[in-house]
């Protein structure tokens, strides 16, 4: 249930020790008695996979003084104190002194393991924002920039690193907030272009009468108002990339003095007669449909095919919801380094919250919510993606989210054939059918239509 995680369990009583142990190991708890605090302390150290829970009285060192050992060598690691002696006194003193919960004799069994259940789940979460941090910190390259482990962005990465010594243009396709941008740069900077600029223009952002003079630049004179020569974004990527983002909403008159200059590599400024040759690549990021736009007649279908050559398709947030928590860190030290805040703690609740939503503005509402969080903007009613209370979800429900997200990029990526997607999750084919059966996914949703049969 926990793997790799365990219970230091500390009772001078044998009979009591045995038969506690027993229950924790049914509730599927790996336990490790004592009968000493001495002995218990000496397996204990800074960044101990797991919890603690002890008798208070014992004959040499007490529950007290092992609590404050514990803390000691790790803050984060909750120490659960039992006596049969206790009060309310006492009670409150443990609770004082740091432990996680105070359980007083006689106890149900199942208090004891809901509680030991509750610590654990507060242990392993507090691991694995560490384990985050540590790999953020220890991110290197491509994956310091695009990150994530699921094998959807892994893939992402790959096709970046292998286009981006290439010439040719690239047509980036997602969903606002995917990242485009992040990945036009990536292109830029693992190619032999990055010494040069990087210019990025919003095609939807510009007013159509001041579009061609931003792209192609103009000569003084060339208009009223042009009383000097401008150089526009494709001459200003000149040896590098120039990325145009939303090229949907380009102008269907532009369009046609685009596609010439991706075919000739060359550009006339505006008020100039005079072709000017010019090396550089072309990023086009959509977010749109542009073959179906083509067929309305809405985007041309030249400059369509003329783009549609190396095309690397960005996945929405949802199909990669165990990124969620290592982006989440990310952004979130992010925010606090540039608000000169404390990163705040996670809970498990949160960040169960956080891997449950569908995410519609994807990884730029993910930071933004980071965002919100570091400044302690998120009231009741304020994002309900991320504030408003959720059923709790167990361990196992989370695995099955987490599970069921793995295979769907994997059917994705290999266009819903089996044996290959077997072999991606190092799974027999009767076990993809159970699982397949279990989640309720339907393979043929993954299919293209000339997909090979398998």
């Amino acid at each position: 249930m926990f793997d790799g995680f365990k219970i230091v369990f500390v009772e001078d009583d044998q009979s009591v020790r045995s038969s506690v142990t027993e229950t924790l190991e049914l509730a599927g708890f790996e336990v490790e008695p004592f009968e000493s605090a001495e002995r218990a302390i000496e397996h204990i150290a800074a960044g101990f996979a797991g919890i603690v829970i002890s008798d208070v009285r014992l004959v040499k060192m007490d529950g007290f003084e092992l609590l404050r050992r514990v803390l000691a060598a790790d803050a984060a690691i909750p120490v659960v104190l039992v006596t049969g002696h206790g009060d309310v006194t006492m009670a409150v003193e443990a609770m004082r002194r740091g432990a996680y919960d105070f359980i007083e004799k006689p106890f149900a069994m199942e208090r004891l393991v809901e509680v030991a259940m509750r610590a654990m789940e507060k242990r392993t979460l507090k691991v694995e924002v560490d384990t985050l941090r540590r790999q953020l910190q220890n991110k290197r390259g491509i994956e310091a920039t695009l990150l994530g482990n699921s094998a959807a962005i892994q893939e992402v990465r790959r096709q970046i690193l292998n286009l981006a010594d290439t010439s040719a243009d690239v047509l980036l396709i997602g969903e606002t907030g995917t990242g485009k941008e992040v990945v036009a740069r990536c292109l830029h900077e693992h190619s032999k272009r990055h010494k040069a600029n990087f210019v990025a223009i919003n095609c939807g952002g510009l007013p159509e009468h001041l579009f061609e003079s931003e792209i192609f630049g103009h000569e003084a004179g060339a208009f009223t108002n042009a009383s000097k020569r401008r150089v526009g974004k494709i001459e200003h990527a000149d040896g590098g990339t120039l990325m145009l983002d939303e090229i949907e909403s380009m102008p269907l008159g532009l369009q046609v003095k685009l596609l010439r200059a991706l075919q000739e590599r060359k550009i006339e400024r505006l008020g100039s007669n005079d072709q000017l040759p010019i090396d550089f690549r072309i990023v086009a990021a959509t977010k749109a449909d542009l073959k179906e736009l083509s067929e309305q007649q809405k985007f041309r279908s030249d400059l369509y095919y003329r783009l549609n050559v190396a095309v690397l398709e960005l996945p929405p947030l949802r199909e990669r919801r165990e990124d969620i928590p290592i982006l989440f860190e990310h952004f979130l030290l992010q925010a606090a380094l540039r608000y000169g805040r404390e990163a705040p703690p996670l809970d498990g609740q949160y960040l169960r919250q956080l891997m449950a939503n569908d995410w519609p503005g994807n990884v730029r509402e993910l930071r933004n919510v980071a965002d919100r969080f570091v400044l302690g903007l998120l009231a009741p009613g304020d994002n309900a993606k991320a504030a408003a209370p959720v059923a709790e979800l167990t361990l196992t429900q989370q695995m099955d989210m987490v599970e069921k997200s793995l295979i769907e990029q994997a059917l994705k990526l290999h266009n819903g054939r089996p044996l290959p997607v077997c072999g991606a999750l190092g799974i027999a084919k009767k076990t993809l059918y159970d699982k397949l059966h279990r989640h309720g996914i339907v393979i043929d949703d993954y299919r293209q239509p000339a997909g090979p049969p398998n």
